[in-house]
């Protein structure tokens, strides 16, 4: 690998733009196979361990020994591994050498050359739309991540919904909805459901469009441990598993609300421990006696009613939101998000999420505190801000919350 590191360093300083792009794909490559090497893969291995708090997917890098196209890769040429690497002012080592890092960093693992490659010419593209954005004077920043070398649409149709496509209306029972606003005079300037240790970690769902059992354990998880004071975690499992007939999909999609319902209607939600996340669709095992929470009933805020939102969250607790995932917000990292491409089209919602608390001092941007299921690596450590007031990306869309006393 020194050896590449050299020839491409050659190549640069004496502005052999062609022989710099061999060198750096070979870089790449060197990098790719002694990866490989040294973690004793050869063939293509995925494993999807199931973790408290989600699922942690272990992605491999494994190209050494695979044949591609029919040959090794060893035997590939300098120029078709240059094809790896992008045109750019600097002959592709600057890209080459974030791209390992990337690889390494979150365990990539592409099956061929020409998987490879395309992942390659995303993650260039994602990086560069990145840096676009963080030179502009906006609200929010973004930072490359795990999704980094994925489309838009690959990253979609792997852990986002498609309501269109949906059995019933997005926010079928939230039209008017139930949610009584409280008599109280004047609503807190800020909140945050964190610091009252009721809101459970953040977990993470995977390669499953599982967002919707994760918004809605996340609800429950809140409620009971507000209502008993015990602090306990959920099986998004079981709802994947379990909850079908109430026009739930599993990890093709959901409804929070129909999820609140299904747990009312079985009387009790299986805690995690029993019934482990594995971030795919399996056959129902729900156990009562393993139940680690009820809901006696459910709260649907009425569609667009934003100050109805900020009341409930104000007043009762953390609310299951519906939101609309635009190409950028993947790589949200900080900052008060905010977006022109969300149409507010409530059929283009495609996400669930659970809002924590806000902020809205005089003066001042007023925002949400969300709680993402991307994992604690994605955004302010799991969580999100997003502005306030003008339903941004549909925060007031779609929104309900789950009631686990009897004395509603």
């Amino acid at each position: 690998m020194m050896n590449a590191f050299r020839r491409m360093e050659i190549a640069l300083s004496t502005g052999r733009r062609a022989a710099a792009v061999g060198a750096a794909a070979l870089l790449v490559m060197s990098f790719l196979v002694s990866c490989a090497a040294s973690s004793g893969y050869g063939m293509r291995e995925e494993t999807d361990a199931p973790i408290r708090g989600g699922l942690d997917r272990q992605m491999r890098v494994a190209i050494a020994d695979r044949d591609i196209q029919g040959r090794p890769a060893q035997s590939l040429s300098d120029s078709e591994m240059g094809e790896l690497v992008q045109d750019s002012s600097d002959g592709g080592r600057r890209w080459v050498l974030e791209f390992k890092d990337f690889l390494l960093k979150y365990r990539k693992n592409y099956a061929t050359m020409d998987e490879t490659q395309k992942h390659y010419s995303t993650y260039v593209t994602n990086v560069q739309m990145i840096e676009a954005h963080n030179r502009e004077d906006q609200s929010y920043k973004l930072a490359v991540n795990e999704f980094t070398d994925m489309t838009f649409e690959e990253f979609k149709s792997t852990y986002l919904m498609d309501f269109a496509n949906m059995q019933v209306p997005a926010c079928s029972g939230s039209d008017p909805g139930s949610h009584i606003m409280s008599s109280e005079a004047v609503i807190p300037s800020k909140v945050d459901w964190r610091k009252k240790d009721i809101v459970s970690p953040v977990k993470n769902q995977g390669k499953c469009g599982s967002c919707w059992a994760f918004s809605a354990t996340g609800a429950v998880e809140a409620a009971w441990a507000q209502a008993t004071g015990v602090n306990v975690l959920l099986s998004e499992q079981q709802l994947l598993d379990c909850s079908r007939d109430y026009f739930n999909s599993g990890c093709n999609g959901g409804y929070f609300t129909r999820a609140f319902e299904y747990v009312m209607h079985k009387r009790g939600l299986d805690t995690e421990d029993s019934y482990p996340y594995t971030g795919q669709d399996e056959k129902c095992r729900f156990d009562r006696s393993n139940s680690g929470a009820r809901v006696f009933d459910v709260v649907n805020i009425t569609s667009f009613d934003e100050e109805g939102v900020k009341d409930a969250v104000a007043f009762q607790r953390p609310v299951s939101i519906a939101f609309e995932a635009v190409p950028d917000f993947m790589h949200y990292s900080s900052g008060i998000y905010s977006s022109k491409d969300c149409t507010g089209d409530v059929m283009m919602l495609n996400h669930a999420v659970l809002a924590v608390g806000y902020v809205a001092k005089q003066g001042e941007t007023p925002y949400w505190i969300v709680k993402n299921s991307w994992g604690k690596d994605w955004g302010e450590e799991g969580y999100f801000k997003v502005e306030q007031g003008i339903n941004m990306c549909g925060v007031a869309s779609c929104a309900s919350y789950p009631v686990v006393t009897g004395d509603h």
